[in-house]
């Protein structure tokens, strides 16, 4: 059912000529497909692992299911609003719209089939879908820069998925040995057994991984393989923006995990791949904050913030400590989270000021007062400010760190955080303050925008101070997977 909602409301959608009801009909699909993710998460968490033949679903796979259809509904909600300004201001026609929501929903339905697919096979195959899906939305307005943006999204995320895909044969050829060819030997509850595993060709995996990594690590973002992400995120509409940058991004950085866990659980140990996550994190952490201070554009700095973000992800699970991977998993919830709301509030002013230029934008707290303070809280969490969760998740990763004995990748981290922290905060303020330009209006765009931020930035701070049970039980559930316990 999870897996039907969006692929049939995608169906649905192409006939509907009524703006009302396509976007009725997209905004239920989310709300339903948000229940039923719900619903099996809580399955997963109170019965245990869900195996169905192809589909699969435990903690991990769970986690990342319903942070999709969160993000999902979030998203589409805010773009009722948004694409409802720019229909009426003739920057897009009815037919336009249908199909955005129509590829919404396909969209949604890729990212979804990532998560419960329990063959890797078909979970290249999602993730591949996830591109071809979600170019459309990249391009949507049809300018140059945004089909650029579109094409080069489209050719560098299939080059990296081109080299998942031989890194996938490559496991396949390490596990055929040993189970067959009859077998479901790219199978993840088959190839999690710990009598498979101690047969794997080592030598093929060290191979298999690295193609994976290079792999689906360019459409996590992760640097040098980045430099799609920055075009595609700034000139696709704000939600796809969030989509992209929320849970796209953890989509893919799934995949890598997958395999980082087969690794672990093998003759090889964790040390291989851990070490190369924890490279490439630091390598992306150091790219954005180079490129954030140098920005110019605040939703490419958003999208560079996206990097960064991914980099201390990759830091954790490189790291590999209980209390480094706890922090990991729970910043991909509080980068979800506070990334969206922030591309909402870049949304905002796009549409207000008629300009991505930072320069451009002075005097928000005067024009738009509610957007303002929901945008400079944004800026607090996304740079780790107490009392927000961000900051208790990456505090989670240094003191791993240091609990490791990892001093250097403690030091780089906490250096190049602190980096970031000026930047971000510096260029958010050229904002939020000075005088506004005579010629824009003083008004919110949108009544609802702001009670969908208000609730996203509360959620954050909230998770900063107290966590609830339920969340982290599933935690330490996902932490003994990554340390040698059951899902």
């Amino acid at each position: 059912m999870l897996l039907l909602i969006p692929l049939a409301a995608t169906f649905l959608l192409y006939p509907l000529r009524h703006r009302r009801a396509v976007e009725l009909l997209s905004v239920t699909a989310s709300a339903i497909t948000l229940a039923a993710a719900a619903y099996l998460a809580y399955t997963v968490y109170a019965v245990g692992t869900i195996d169905e033949g192809l589909l699969y679903m435990d903690m991990l796979s769970a986690y990342v299911v319903l942070l999709i259809a969160f993000v999902g509904l979030a998203a589409n909600l805010y773009s009722v609003s948004y694409l409802g300004w720019e229909l009426r201001e003739g920057t897009i026609g009815a037919a336009k719209l249908r199909n955005f929501h129509l590829f919404f929903q396909l969209f949604i339905f890729t990212m979804v089939l990532v998560g419960v697919s329990d063959n890797l096979g078909i979970m290249w195959i999602a993730i591949e879908g996830t591109t071809l899906a979600s170019a459309y939305l990249v391009g949507f307005y049809d300018r140059d820069t945004s089909v650029e943006a579109a094409w080069k999204y489209l050719i560098i995320c299939s080059v990296g998925i081109t080299l998942a895909l031989l890194g996938t044969v490559l496991l396949y050829a390490s596990s055929v040995s040993f189970l067959g060819e009859a077998s479901d030997a790219l199978s993840w509850s088959t190839l999690m057994d710990p009598a498979v595993l101690a047969n794997l060709d080592v030598d093929l995996l060290r191979i298999a991984f690295i193609l994976v990594l290079v792999g689906y690590g360019t459409k996590v973002g992760l640097a040098p393989m980045h430099t799609w992400l920055p075009d595609a995120h700034s000139q696709a509409p704000t939600p796809v923006s969030a989509l992209l940058s929320a849970v796209l991004l953890n989509c893919a950085m799934y995949g890598i995990l997958r395999f980082h866990l087969i690794l672990s659980g093998s003759a090889l140990g964790p040390g291989f791949s851990g070490g190369l996550l924890l490279l490439f994190g630091i390598l992306s952490l150091a790219t954005a904050a180079a490129f954030i201070v140098l920005s110019k554009d605040y939703k490419r700095m958003l999208a560079y913030s996206s990097i960064e973000h991914m980099g201390i992800i990759a830091i954790g699970f490189g790291i590999g400590g209980p209390l480094a991977v706890m922090g990991a998993l729970f910043h991909m919830l509080n980068h979800a989270l506070t990334k969206t709301l922030l591309f909402f509030g870049a949304g905002n002013v796009l549409q207000r000021y008629g300009t991505r230029e930072i320069g451009g934008v002075k005097g928000l707290a005067a024009v738009m007062p509610t957007t303002a303070m929901l945008v400079a809280g944004g800026a607090l969490a996304i740079v780790g400010c107490p009392p927000f969760a961000t900051f208790l998740s990456e505090i989670m990763i240094l003191v791993g760190a240091v609990d490791s004995g990892d001093y250097l990748a403690a030091a780089l981290y906490l250096g190049l955080l602190a980096v970031v922290f000026a930047a971000l905060l510096y260029h958010a303020g050229r904002m939020l303050f000075g005088e506004a330009p005579a010629d824009v209006e003083r008004r919110e765009v949108g009544r609802w925008r702001p009670v969908l931020m208000a609730g996203l930035l509360a959620a954050v701070a909230v998770l900063g101070i107290y966590m609830p049970d339920v969340l982290e039980g599933a935690l330490e559930r996902m932490v003994s997977l990554f340390t040698g316990g059951a899902s």
